[in-house]
């Protein structure tokens, strides 16, 4: 299978590329490139990280609005990137609630905060609360849970699946994770600068009218998701009931941000043709 614009991804100054793009019924409307290929996702860790949290959330295993990280910080904060947590460091730089510092760090402390409850290791709760319930056996996380998942784009759309139609979590509260918390806060979003607002869900980045952005120009605003610094992406769009994953093995810089959103546009464009 394979939408036209799908084979804009040979275009792409990367050794190995792969995408697919699947609707909200769960079907794989296009795919292109190597999809049992493993790359490392980098940041595209997060949402898998978040949607783990949320199942320990719905277990009672933790809930969002208890203390965790830095003094004042919750769990909301810190899936928010609002706990004050320096982007690489476990160094306070503001008081929680104030900005949106996008933060590695913050991810480790909410990993932490999930194994201690879970009384398991973070990378064994993921396993068993996402992956292996979605069939994402191609699936690790081998350290950090804010960047060191390795995938593939066969088990990242079983998850693109899940986070449009949730078999795993109460629709309401996947509904809630792409939902800005923390409206109006200001914040840097790495590689795109400053956005005013910085807007983000539980995990989720929220396009909104972020500009630059690296999704398409005309993705809705509603548009949730993530992208790697390890040349990778996943967004939902709810508008259009679809949803795009586009891995690679170069690392992002200018010529991904001038391939994503046009590669993005013409998803779009043949999705709704």
């Amino acid at each position: 299978m394979s939408l036209q614009s799908l084979a804009l991804i040979a275009n792409w100054p990367a050794p190995t590329a792969a995408a697919a793009v699947v609707r909200a019924d769960g079907t794989v409307v296009g795919t292109r490139g190597p999809g049992q290929h493993r790359f490392a996702l980098a940041s595209v860790t997060k949402p898998l990280a978040a949607y783990a949290a949320l199942v320990a959330y719905e277990e009672g295993a933790i809930e969002l609005d208890e203390p965790a990280g830095p003094p004042g910080s919750t769990v909301r904060h810190l899936l928010a990137h609002t706990s004050g947590l320096a982007f690489d460091e476990h160094r306070v730089t503001s008081a929680p609630g104030e900005r949106r510092l996008y933060s590695n760090a913050g991810f480790e402390v909410l990993g932490d905060h999930i194994a201690k409850a879970a009384e398991m290791p973070f990378a064994e709760y993921l396993r068993q609360a996402v992956l292996e319930p979605l069939g994402m056996t191609a699936t690790t996380l081998d350290g950090s849970p804010a960047r060191d998942g390795v995938s593939t784009v066969e088990d990242l759309v079983r998850f693109a699946a899940e986070l449009q139609a949730p078999r795993l979590l109460d629709p309401r509260t996947v509904a809630e994770a792409m939902t800005v918390q923390y409206p109006g806060t200001k914040g840097v979003l790495p590689g795109y600068g400053h956005q005013n607002p910085n807007d983000w869900g539980l995990g989720f980045e929220i396009r909104d009218s972020k500009s630059p952005h690296w999704t398409g120009s005309s993705s809705s605003p509603r548009t949730f998701g993530h992208f790697g610094q390890s040349g990778t992406f996943l967004w939902v769009d709810p508008v259009v009931g679809a949803a795009c994953v586009a891995l690679t093995d170069r690392a992002f810089g200018p010529w991904a941000i001038e391939a994503w959103t046009p590669f993005t546009d013409a998803v779009l464009a043949d999705l709704t043709a």
